[in-house]
């Protein structure tokens, strides 16, 4: 089975009602990026910190995967397929795709304040502030914030370097490093973007630009991929 990589990023999952990470005013859901999504936040005002996550998990268990997610589970039926997602929520596992990773955490899942290896399942979706790890520190959001590490990077730069084809969907690769995965991909390797604004992007070899949004464009595509 050839293997197939699945780059995917806000504009996947907005299909389904979730918000962009940063909008053009540069807030998320009226927040400042700084005051919720930093270390420093969770330092100063962990309370605020907490109640937007909750919120923003409230939002994920409420909403359904999309024809787009489920397109990608789809290919499992003939190539061996790994998506990897800028996105913290689980809509691609809960469309069915079986190999996902997730390059910023997943909001459903909760770790320690200090020792991010520590994660824990959340049951709903309220983290309570007083929760604890096993080491008896904090429990926050599992998401990767901005100043921390990506420790899945590097994984996924080898994924992406091993792919027979690649895929770009719903990304504008303004958010490093996952902007920079493609650059792993083999010049050989067939690449397709799909996306209503196709960003820039300098790559070498076949790129195929699907102009579409990803409930449009990602169904066709994968029918065409399925068929051949």
């Amino acid at each position: 089975m050839k293997k197939l990589v699945v780059l995917t990023g806000a504009g996947i999952s907005a299909e389904s009602g979730l918000k962009t990470f940063r909008d053009s005013d540069g807030l998320w859901e009226g927040y400042n990026i700084e005051d919720v999504a930093t270390p420093e936040a969770w330092e100063h005002n962990p309370v605020l910190v907490q109640e937007f996550y909750n919120a923003r998990r409230k939002s994920v268990l409420e909403a359904k995967p999309n024809a787009a997610h489920y397109a990608l589970a789809q290919l499992e039926e003939k190539y061996d397929v790994t998506v990897i997602t800028q996105n913290i929520d689980d809509l691609h596992e809960r469309a069915g795709s079986t190999n996902v990773v997730h390059l910023h955490g997943i909001i459903t899942r909760s770790q320690s304040s200090i020792d991010p290896r520590l994660t824990y399942p959340i049951d709903g979706w309220e983290l309570r502030m007083g929760e604890v790890c096993e080491l008896g520190s904090p429990l926050r959001a599992h998401v990767v914030w901005f100043g921390e590490d990506v420790p899945m990077i590097e994984p996924a730069a080898r994924i992406c370097a091993d792919s027979d084809i690649f895929m770009l969907v719903g990304s504008s690769l303004a958010v490093y490093p996952a902007a920079g995965l493609i650059s792993y991909v083999g010049r050989e390797v067939p690449k397709y973007i799909i996306d209503p604004k196709i960003p820039e992007v300098r790559v070498n070899g076949p790129l195929i630009k699907i102009r579409e949004k990803a409930t449009v464009g990602l169904p066709a595509l994968v029918n065409e991929l399925l068929k051949n």
